[in-house]
């Protein structure tokens, strides 16, 4: 997703463990490895391997910027960098409505 646009919004500071779904953003503040910013979509956060004070591990997928994923990582990153993105609202599509023919009814036949 490259670089944000000028007055977007940067996301907020990490507070808790990441969850499913997240959607972060990463740059140098989380790891000098993003010297160009990463947006990722969290899987899990791997607790079971033990880090350096404030440094998680992450499995997620790389997004582009059409919000797809391109590659599956795993990124060692220091929580205090990683930002949280607001959570983009979905389109969906409108099922199609066609007119209905209407045909005359009669009463009493």
């Amino acid at each position: 997703m490259g670089e944000p646009r000028p007055g977007a919004p940067l996301g907020v500071a990490v507070t808790g463990a990441l969850k499913a779904g997240d959607v972060i953003r990463l740059t140098r503040a989380a790891s000098p490895q993003f010297v160009r910013p990463l947006t990722v979509r969290v899987i899990r956060e791997l607790t079971d391997r033990h880090t350096y004070h404030g440094w998680v591990w992450v499995e997620g997928y790389e997004l582009g910027r059409n919000g797809m994923a391109l590659a599956r990582r795993e990124l060692f990153v220091l929580r205090e960098g990683v930002r949280v993105l607001p959570p983009t609202p979905t389109i969906t599509a409108q099922p199609a409505t066609r007119r209905l023919g209407r045909t005359p009814v009669r009463a009493g036949a």
